[in-house]
């Protein structure tokens, strides 16, 4: 099957040469990275089986948050851990879009930008949620940054999943929403939204980068039912650990050129995209993060401050479950959501033989130093 490392293992030296030191050095390490995954260049493992003593060689992946081939054992655990954490009542997927004209501002300054768009997604639904006209409660929020469309286009925006109602301030209630299928009028997100945003580019000395009519346009902000949070979650979780695109989805790399195949959000139809392999590549580096930048984050009740709150509202929720023992001491601190891999297990079903287990015999070393 063609994969992202192919394309990149083709093209990534000339593409590196072409942009030399205006290559950000996030891309250059995804480059690397992608390019070396599962190959003799990250070294491996030797495994026999204990039945025909048949040999099998692993090596080992990148762990790059943006490899399309890794962490599928990562984004299953991340998905156990918060479906766990759901609370039993209706949600809703908000998603906040930045408008055109900041785009180029967040491609240039991206941590800071994409910080102040997820901390202005959900400030703006705490402020709606906190005013009694609207909810009157503290709802729990978690909100996962996206920067692309299906064709790969820059379009920076965030999803929150948030749940149709809060804990009340004294903390003796649950608060639904007035209607089971009506969160916040988009119109009051909207403008709310773009204020918050703005005041954030101005005390981060953008706001002079930004196109002034940017300030009086309508911001789009969707709001749609997502029943009991399952399908959205699994949805966010597909690029939680990668980006962008998966490798099925490319469907040929010839004569320099890439075709992928993307679905087409105006019509629902399958189409096909074909770029020249370095266009390609800059379509998917565009879409790599910052080192270190939080994509996922928690606000309001979900938020790792308020493990007791969260677990008063599941109480609250579920009246007739058992009460919940109190947690002696301070709130422990959340589990990370990008943990590192579960090591590879010692032995495994053999698949030659379907008898034996494979053990670890001997491990490769790296055929070079890591990039």
């Amino acid at each position: 099957m063609l994969e992202v490392a192919d394309i990149i293992r083709a093209a990534g030296p000339a593409y590196r040469e072409a942009y030399g030191p205006r290559l950000l050095p996030s891309h250059r390490r995804a480059l690397d990275d992608l390019a070396t995954c599962r190959t003799a260049a990250r070294g491996g493992h030797l495994r026999r089986c204990d039945h025909c003593d048949k040999t099998e060689y692993r090596y080992h992946s990148c762990r790059n948050r943006h490899c399309p081939k890794c962490h599928g054992e990562q984004t299953r655990r991340w998905l156990d851990r918060h479906r766990a954490r759901l609370l039993p009542c209706p949600y809703f997927l908000v998603t906040f879009t930045l408008p055109d004209t900041l785009r180029a501002v967040a491609r240039s300054h991206q941590r800071t930008v994409y910080d102040a768009l997820l901390r202005a997604a959900a400030e703006t639904l705490l402020t709606l949620a906190a005013d009694p006209r609207h909810l009157g409660a503290r709802p729990a929020i978690l909100a996962v940054l996206h920067t692309w469309t299906q064709d790969l286009r820059y379009h920076p925006h965030v999803h929150v999943l948030i749940t149709g109602g809060g804990l009340a301030p004294d903390g003796t209630r649950w608060v639904p929403t007035a209607q089971p299928d009506f969160l916040f009028p988009g119109y009051v997100l909207s403008p709310v939204f773009r204020g918050k945003m703005r005041d954030a580019l101005r005390r981060a000395d953008l706001l002079d980068q930004v196109a002034p009519d940017t300030w009086t346009r309508d911001w789009v902000v969707h709001v749609q039912p997502a029943g009991a949070g399952h399908q959205v979650l699994e949805y966010l979780g597909r690029y939680v650990f990668r980006i962008a695109i998966t490798n099925s989805r490319l469907e040929r790399f010839d004569q320099g050129r890439v075709t992928f195949r993307y679905r087409d959000r105006r019509d629902g139809r399958t189409k096909q995209c074909t770029l020249p392999a370095p266009q390609f590549l800059a379509r998917f580096l565009q879409h790599v993060l910052p080192r270190g930048f939080a994509k996922v984050r928690h606000y309001g009740l979900a938020s790792p401050t308020c493990r007791r709150s969260l677990e008063v509202a599941r109480t609250l929720l579920a009246p007739d479950a058992p009460p919940l023992a109190s947690p002696s001491g301070p709130s422990a601190p959340a589990p990370m959501v990008e943990a590192e891999p579960v090591p590879l297990p010692d032995t495994d079903r053999c698949p030659s033989c379907h008898l034996g287990r494979l053990h670890v015999v001997a491990i490769l070393p790296r055929s070079r130093r890591p990039p």
